[in-house]
């Protein structure tokens, strides 16, 4: 599996008008960006204007469906 890199741009408040990004990079190579609101979660493939959109509920039922489980750190 190839090493990916995330970074991190957080606002310096609690979530409001202003996202928390995620930067996902494969090999150097941009994946997408995950944009984390109050209201949903947003991924924007790289090179795109465009985002998928899922409310904080589906996100949850789509993890438990299709997320592998693990344990707490």
């Amino acid at each position: 599996m190839p090493a990916h890199e995330v970074d991190v741009s957080m606002p310096t408040r609690e979530l409001g008008r202003a996202d928390v990004v995620f930067d996902v990079k494969v090999d150097g190579a941009t994946l997408g960006a995950l944009h984390i609101s109050r209201g949903s979660v947003v991924w924007f493939p790289a090179g795109n204007t465009y985002g998928y959109n899922i409310d904080w509920t589906a996100f949850g039922k789509l993890m438990e469906e299709h997320g592998v489980r693990r344990e707490a750190r």
